[in-house]
């Protein structure tokens, strides 16, 4: 019988970033507050980076970084500044050095959909039809419109049922798809197109970042122009392959495989909304293979577009409500989805906080709580820029607790992702199905890669199963829970998972 501490191979630990290696998304506001302000800032991500690196992830994703008037900084003033709250460029440049020294790669999101209405373009595109910057956005006559003021259906990525806002002279409306503060780009305008590729050329020539992950990237053109996006898009990635050839691009395209696999050329890797909800379904139904299916069908699809793209799955982000919360604040759920995020080909996204069980909720702001470094009075770097609500001391164990128990959060994280990044089969192998006899709850996959096969199984249900192991694989290379082998059975607890080579 073997518990969580199973084995993680005689493997060496390998950066397979970015084809499958693993990229940890941090919010600087809640990461680590390095001057007391009560605000995270460039300077406590300096600090903090041998935390990314002991847990094992190959790069980090920064939410936005740019001047904005909102917390979240996802309407930007100034495409080639850094938010003073979070410190400056000379500071970013340092972290990118820092980062690069311990061979973590630096992404920043890039929010070119729109801009905020405080940017100087707007400012002046509003002062009139004949302003040199009027049609670096989306202007129409009220009367033109007038049909589509009110009229919007909700998508899976914003709730704004008014799109056409106005400024406040009741004669010309601006187009905004997610809400008046955010005015869309006119991509129509090649002066447009100019300044975002001048903009791409300046964080990766005069900064230093690796890569992009481009927000709204289904928004560009309106909906009904999807062609015209996929094409933005690979003129974009051609224009900044030459400033970089090893650029990583990842889009946000948050739609159903149909809809993201177009972008593939253009966005080589895309996120992959289908695994984070499903995995979720297949908990709430009790469906062991609902993933392993869902997973196998939109990797098959994929490929029928490019043999060349990068599946970035995740667990959470900061849109959804924490990973502990969607699976009932469940510990041993927690536990395991990791287990199948990592056991899964891809390359895997985690948000800060998932390695110690941080919880939350909408609205957004609640998602993106403090991170909970050490117990309170000891917690010189916590973030107080917001009253958490669901992540304090009385919900959460801190890191600092985390690391002296055995059984936590991040030390299960710390190991599971060990277990990958020593395991070629797990980051490079396909994905191929079990086709025998299975139990409902039970989700059972074969990864293969080269002279490396092993056979994954996760119990996602609450009582225990038992099936037939195929015949040579009869080793524990890994398990979590309870799981053992009786007469060529493999007999796993509930919640528990097994890796058998």
């Amino acid at each position: 019988m073997l518990s969580s501490c199973g084995g993680v191979g005689s493997g060496e630990v390998e950066n397979h970033w970015p084809h499958a290696g693993i990229t940890y998304e941090i919010f600087i506001q809640s990461f680590y507050d390095s001057d007391g302000d009560g605000i995270g800032d460039i300077n406590g991500v300096i600090k903090k980076l041998d935390h990314v690196k002991e847990l094992g992830a190959n790069a980090i994703w920064f939410m936005p970084i740019m001047p904005s008037p909102t917390y979240h900084k996802y309407d930007v003033t100034d495409y080639k500044e850094i938010h003073p709250d979070y410190g400056t460029l000379e500071d970013f440049k340092n972290l990118i050095k820092e980062a690069h020294k311990r061979d973590i790669k630096i992404v920043i999101d890039m929010i070119i959909n729109h801009t905020s209405t405080e940017h100087p373009w707007f400012i002046e595109s509003k002062k009139g039809r004949d302003n040199p910057y009027r049609d670096y956005y989306v202007w129409a006559q009220k009367d033109t419109i007038a049909d589509f003021i009110n009229k919007k259906t909700i998508t899976l990525d914003s709730d704004n049922i008014r799109q056409w806002h106005d400024p406040g002279f009741g004669e010309d409306y601006y187009y905004g798809f997610f809400w008046g503060g955010m005015p869309d780009l006119n991509f129509d305008n090649p002066k447009v197109r100019e300044e975002i590729y001048d903009i791409g050329r300046f964080w990766l020539e005069e900064v230093g970042v690796d890569g992009f992950r481009l927000d709204a990237a289904k928004h560009i053109f309106p909906d009904d122009r999807p062609e015209d996006n996929h094409a933005f898009w690979k003129e974009f990635r051609d224009k900044m392959t030459a400033i970089k050839p090893d650029i990583y691009l990842v889009g946000e395209v948050y739609d159903r495989k149909e809809i993201v696999a177009p972008y593939l050329p253009g966005l080589p890797a895309l996120f992959n909304f289908d695994f984070h909800y499903t995995l979720i379904e297949a908990y709430r139904k009790g469906d062991g293979m609902l993933l392993a299916k869902k997973q196998k069908e939109v990797l098959d699809f994929y490929q029928g577009i490019t043999k060349d793209f990068i599946d970035a799955t995740f667990s959470s982000n900061h849109d959804q409500e924490r990973l502990l919360n969607s699976l009932d604040e469940n510990p041993k759920k927690l536990k395991q989805a990791i287990a199948i995020l990592m056991t899964m080909p891809g390359a895997p996204y985690l948000y800060y906080g998932e390695e110690i069980g941080m919880l939350g909720k909408k609205p957004d702001e609640h998602i993106r709580e403090p991170f909970l470094w050490d117990l309170k009075n000891n917690d010189k770097g916590r973030t107080r820029w917001i009253e958490p609500e669901y992540s304090t001391d009385e919900t959460v164990t801190p890191l600092a607790i985390q690391k002296s128990m055995s059984t936590s959060y991040f030390n299960h994280y710390k190991e599971i992702i060990k277990l990958r990044n020593s395991n070629r089969a797990l980051a490079l192998g396909d994905l191929n199905l079990y086709e025998g006899d299975l139990e409902t709850q039970v989700m059972a996959y074969f990864r293969d890669y080269k002279n490396q096969s092993l056979f994954v199984v996760h119990n996602i249900g609450d009582t225990e199963v038992s099936l037939n192991l195929p015949n040579e694989y009869d080793h524990f290379l890994h398990s979590l829970g309870t799981a053992k082998i009786d007469e060529g059975k493999l007999i796993l607890a509930a919640y528990s998972s097994a890796v058998l080579k």
